[in-house]
């Protein structure tokens, strides 16, 4: 992987975007602590991913690329504040040569407090259909692969603005993750690779991490990905239980799932992070299956759920604002 290191760390922005590096060891612990937790709204979270579909596919050099990164900075800006978001930009040379530019995007809020968690999504689209049976050169655009898991974390930044989480919480919005040729791990997940490389901040050692990843389909099922049981059991667990509690068992399956290379391996292989992956995923003949419209240009509008969108984020919002 060739990536050409740009960006210059301003040390007292980030001081106050992304504070936050924890002496203590990691605190896996969890309790219902009967606080109320602020509504998720599903047609606030579906109005986001609209948004982004809109922009046409988000693939690092398209015009949507860059539409996009000026609205999500322009969202995480209204509701973290303009001090509190950091884009983070890196250079990436692509298969024909070109230089591709492309951004994380972080938000940081409740930014003094040293105890924080981290949730992050990709939102770039693939650059090309191969698994579908036309247009297979073309990108796709990616409803459900990257832009659910960017909508609920942006209607959670949303809440944030108006009810202060109980611990620090950072977003990252990843580039890059979705680059690659089939077969060519050097070429995906470009972003996550790039801030654990490069950190913003020295030592950041939030508690946990979650990765959204085809979070808005309908008939999304999550079982428990077989990674993120390693990283972190206890937080699997707890995520589950609290989905099981609110009624949404349907999604969040009791049953071990396949190991899925994402982003949250390469966070965890390089930082040590405790890190989950919330994916919508089977077992079939012991392979990996996503949606049947993964990596097609079916991943569109059509098969993106309310439902889906409002089990995710109710469990999310119930396990920040409640169970930590």
């Amino acid at each position: 992987m060739r990536i050409d290191r740009l960006f210059i760390v301003a040390a007292a922005t980030l001081l106050i975007v992304f504070l936050g590096s924890c002496d203590r060891e990691d605190r896996l612990f969890f309790e219902n602590k009967g606080r109320e937790v602020p509504a998720f709204s599903s047609d606030s979270a579906y109005a986001y991913l609209s948004r982004q579909v809109q922009f046409g596919p988000r693939n690092p050099g398209s015009e949507g690329h860059r539409k996009t990164k000026k609205y999500l900075m322009r969202k995480m800006r209204e509701y973290a504040g303009q001090k509190a978001v950091y884009a983070q930009n890196f250079k990436h040379v692509g298969y024909e040569g070109d230089t591709l530019r492309m951004t994380n995007i972080l938000a940081s809020f409740n930014p003094r407090n040293t105890d924080r968690i981290m949730l992050c999504a990709h939102w770039d689209t693939r650059p090309r259909a191969d698994e579908d049976t036309a247009r297979t050169d073309q990108p796709i655009p990616g409803a459900d692969d990257g832009a659910s898991g960017v909508a609920v974390l942006l209607e959670l930044a949303r809440l944030f603005s108006q009810n202060s989480p109980p611990l620090g919480v950072d977003l990252i919005l990843f580039d890059g993750e979705d680059y690659g040729r089939s077969g060519d791990m050097d070429h995906y997940f470009l972003g996550s690779w790039y801030w654990t490389n490069y950190p913003p901040v020295e030592n950041y050692r939030p508690r946990f991490g979650i990765l959204l990843d085809m979070v808005g389909g309908e008939g999304a099922r999550f079982p428990k990905e077989k990674n993120s049981m390693r990283y972190a059991p206890a937080l699997v667990n707890e995520i589950w239980t609290i989905a099981d509690e609110l009624g949404y068992g349907k999604y969040f399956l009791d049953q071990a799932g396949m190991a899925i290379n994402d982003d949250h391996v390469i966070i965890n292989s390089y930082t040590g992070i405790p890190m989950v992956d919330i994916i919508r995923h089977r077992q079939g003949d012991g392979q990996v299956i996503f949606a049947p419209y993964w990596h097609t240009h079916r991943d569109n509008m059509d098969i993106i759920s309310k439902e889906t969108l409002q089990a995710v984020g109710d469990v999310m919002a119930e396990l920040i604002f409640n169970r930590l």
